[in-house]
């Protein structure tokens, strides 16, 4: 958790006040093809399964997510806290075979559940 609350204060810095006129300029949109390139770059590490290139390409996605928080955290939006806390719910309301009672066996039943949560998610229907 440190290193997370580091990483955070560090963003903050690149875009704040005597920060890198780089990331102080950069916006949601601006920001679409570093995302999408270290996306990329990502999967190919994880194509060619070199966990020192895997590591370093995950990090430079978090860094996407981070500066995309940061400039939402700036409009008072949202920050990369709300960001991790809608995911935690996300993910323990759309595993309900692993945070609640029912049981699936298979990773077949998983996806189907998923989806028809999703759906209902999409549709305004919440469980």
């Amino acid at each position: 958790m440190k290193a997370i609350a580091r990483l955070i204060q560090v963003v903050a810095k690149l875009r704040g006040p005597g920060g890198c006129p780089w990331d102080r300029k950069q916006t949601h949109r601006s920001l679409i093809k570093y995302l999408r390139e270290e996306t990329r770059e990502l999967a190919s590490a994880l194509f060619k399964g070199n966990p020192k290139h895997m590591e370093e390409e995950l990090g430079d996605v978090l860094l996407q997510v981070l500066l995309h928080s940061q400039l939402a955290s700036e409009k008072g939006l949202f920050d990369f806290h709300d960001v991790a806390r809608t995911l935690t719910k996300k993910l323990i309301r759309r595993h309900p075979h692993v945070f609640g009672g029912k049981k699936l066996r298979t990773a077949g039943q998983v996806i189907k559940q998923w989806k028809i949560i999703k759906r209902k998610e999409k549709s305004g229907v919440r469980r």
